[in-house]
C-alpha cells in the first residue's frame, strides 16, 4: 500500500471515522473512500453505503466488470448509558454481547456503585465532567435513562450537536414535550430534537426493565444498520 494512503487510512481510524479501502485486483491500485464524503457521482457510492452500513468487507463486481475487493474499517460502536438504574443494569451486558463498549455515567452515588456495576465502565461523576474527556463522536448511541433533566439534558444535547447515530431519553410523551421545550431553548433545531427516540426504544410493549433494556437495544443496532428511510 502506499505510505500516503496507509497515513489516511491510520488517521480516519484514529480518529474514529468509517473509511473504506477499495483495491482492484487486476491491477492493485487503491483508493480510500470516506464515509459521508461520497459523491453521488462515485461508481462506488451505493455499494460503499450498503458497506458501511452493514460493516462487511468483501468482493464486489462493478459496472464494467472489474473485480474489486472492499475492505471496510468501522470503528468499534459505543453505548454510553446516562443513568445507573435498573434498566442500565440489564442493558449493559446485553450491548456488551452485541460487541458495544459500554459506559454508564451517573453522579448520585446511590446508583453508581461498584456493586451494581462493573468499575471499568462506571463514571460517577457528572456528564459535562465525563464527557469533556470522553467525547462524544458519530459511532455512539447514547441512552438517557435518569428521568431527570438535570442529569440527562446536558448528554442529550452533546449528542445530538455531535451526531450521535442514535440519541434516546426515557419518559412518557408529557415529559419528552417539555425536554423539547428546554432543548429548543438551548438551541438546538427543531430537525436535531425529533432525532430522539423517546419514549426510549422499539413499541413492543416492552413493561419490565429487561424488556425496555431489549428493546432500548434492538432500536440502537436498527439505528446502526439499517438505512434511516426503513427505520
Amino acid at each position: 500500500m502506499d505510505v500516503t494512503l496507509l497515513q489516511e487510512l491510520n488517521q480516519a481510524r484514529a480518529a474514529r471515522r468509517a473509511v473504506m479501502l477499495v483495491t482492484h485486483l487486476d491491477t492493485g491500485a487503491q483508493r480510500l473512500i470516506h464515509r459521508g464524503d461520497v459523491a453521488e457521482t462515485d461508481p462506488l457510492a451505493e455499494e460503499a453505503g450498503k458497506r458501511f452500513l452493514s460493516g462487511k468487507s468483501g468482493l464486489f463486481s462493478d459496472a464494467d466488470g472489474a473485480e474489486l475487493f472492499l475492505t471496510v474499517h468501522l470503528p468499534p460502536p459505543r453505548l454510553v448509558i446516562i443513568g445507573a438504574v435498573h434498566i442500565s443494569k440489564a442493558l449493559v451486558p446485553m450491548a456488551q454481547l452485541a460487541g458495544f463498549d459500554v459506559r454508564v455515567i451517573d453522579p448520585r452515588g446511590a446508583f453508581a456503585t461498584e456493586a451494581r456495576f462493573p468499575a471499568e465502565l462506571l463514571h460517577a461523576d457528572w456528564p459535562e465532567d465525563v464527557l469533556a474527556q470522553h467525547p462524544l463522536d458519530p459511532y455512539t448511541a447514547l441512552a438517557a435513562v435518569t428521568h431527570d433533566p438535570k442529569i440527562d439534558d446536558f448528554p442529550l444535547e452533546q449528542a445530538l450537536r455531535t451526531g450521535c447515530f442514535y440519541v434516546g431519553a426515557l419518559g412518557s410523551r408529557k415529559t419528552h414535550g417539555k425536554r423539547v421545550e428546554r432543548l429548543l431553548a438551548a438551541g438546538l433545531s427543531e430537525a436535531q430534537i425529533q432525532r430522539i427516540d423517546a419514549p426510549i426504544g422499539l413499541s413492543i410493549g416492552a413493561a419490565s426493565p429487561a424488556e425496555i433494556a431489549v428493546s432500548v437495544l434492538a432500536s440502537i443496532i436498527a439505528a446502526l444498520r439499517l438505512p434511516a428511510e426503513t427505520r
